[in-house]
């Protein structure tokens, strides 16, 4: 069952609703590409540059979302990044276009700060990891139907904005080894 994308919002996580929040799960087979969002909510307060928000189907809560915002430093760096640090729809809702739904209200986001020309995610590579997720997500941010077939300057697009870099824990600790940082252009 489909959701109405609009029913979809990014709202605070405040004393009323953090334990809503910890308490949602992604399923036993995706355990190990995602921490739990206490560990999230933990390494946030140590953390100037992340940005959190539970994601709301309606007014239940229903994911997390955490950006490393580099805008958000001080010193602000010259050419600021920013990165979907974590993501999660509880194993409840997921398969109803709700993850589709919060990471294009995170683009909305990311897009009206006028501040990057792409969106970072990163993510553990493996059998049932979300990469086939994210392709799709993207081709929908570049204004392609995920049935429609890309032309050869909108593929290359793709390869560009998509391209894997491999990382490891000591370029950027908040990675684990192998995983991998794909790149989403905001242009619309």
């Amino acid at each position: 069952m489909t959701i109405d994308p609009s029913q979809v919002t990014l709202r605070e996580i405040t004393a009323d609703t953090v334990r809503s929040v910890i308490k949602l799960s992604v399923a036993d087979s995706q355990k190990g590409f995602v921490a739990p969002n206490a560990v999230s909510l933990a390494q946030a307060l140590f953390a100037p540059d992340a940005w959190y928000r539970a994601i709301y189907l309606g007014d239940e809560v229903v994911g997390f979302i955490m950006l490393e915002d580099q805008s958000l430093r001080s010193p602000m760096p010259e050419k600021p990044k920013v990165t979907v640090w974590r993501f999660m729809i509880d194993t409840n809702f997921q398969g109803r276009g709700i993850g589709r739904a919060a990471l294009l209200r995170v683009i909305e986001h990311v897009r009206a700060k006028g501040l990057f020309d792409s969106l970072e995610l990163s993510y553990v590579p493996g059998p049932g990891c979300p990469e086939p997720f994210y392709l799709g997500l993207a081709y929908a941010a570049l204004g392609l139907g995920l049935s429609t077939l890309a032309t050869p300057a909108e593929s290359t697009k793709m390869k560009s904005c998509l391209s894997c870099r491999w990382t490891s824990a000591g370029t950027d600790a908040r990675l684990q080894a192998g995983s991998r940082r794909r790149s989403f252009p905001l242009v619309s």
